[in-house]
């Protein structure tokens, strides 16, 4: 009897956990299409969605680094928004996948909150270090001044400056 009672439990928490992992992975929106941009927020105008969705692709198609932008409104389950980003971005795949040369843009404006997730390939260019003084110098000063796409793009010419200024893929 305590056998059986214990092999249901030991059932029962493993299918528990699997299905647990199942619903959690549902918090993310697909992005089936590899946008460069996906402003669930609204944030950006049509032709700000356009300029800044130019400029990664180009970048991307010029170097095959791959830099998204994504806009939300809610992280929940979440409390962290580097762990949101991070996990967002390897859920979507961002950058080539033998070189982890990715890079993700988290920004919310309710939660007044911005991270920069990158790939481990990246990571040896733009340090946590690095993308904290992008945020804290370039991006929040304009996002203080109600200017959100302007924080985002200069965000994204600083990475893109000292990205190609490094010798890495």
């Amino acid at each position: 009897m305590k056998l059986s009672l214990l092999s249901f439990v030991i059932f029962a928490s493993i299918f528990s956990c699997k299905s647990q992992g199942k619903e959690y992975l549902t918090i993310f929106q697909d992005n089936p299409n590899s946008l460069a941009i996906v402003d669930n927020s609204n944030i950006f105008s049509i032709s700000e969605n356009i300029d800044l969705a130019t400029k990664l692709v180009q970048y991307g198609d010029k170097t095959t680094r791959q830099i998204a932008v994504v806009t939300v409104d809610s992280i929940s389950p979440y409390n962290d928004i580097q762990k949101y980003a991070s996990d967002l971005g390897n859920y979507w795949g961002v950058g080539q996948k033998d070189i982890d040369n990715g890079l993700l843009i988290v920004f919310s404006k309710p939660l007044r909150k911005v991270a920069i997730s990158t790939g481990y390939g990246t990571e040896k260019v733009l340090t946590d270090s690095i993308c904290k003084q992008i945020i804290d110098s370039v991006m929040i000063p304009k996002f203080k001044e109600d200017k959100y796409y302007e924080g985002i793009d200069m965000g994204v010419n600083a990475i893109i400056k000292i990205w190609d200024n490094s010798n890495t893929p």
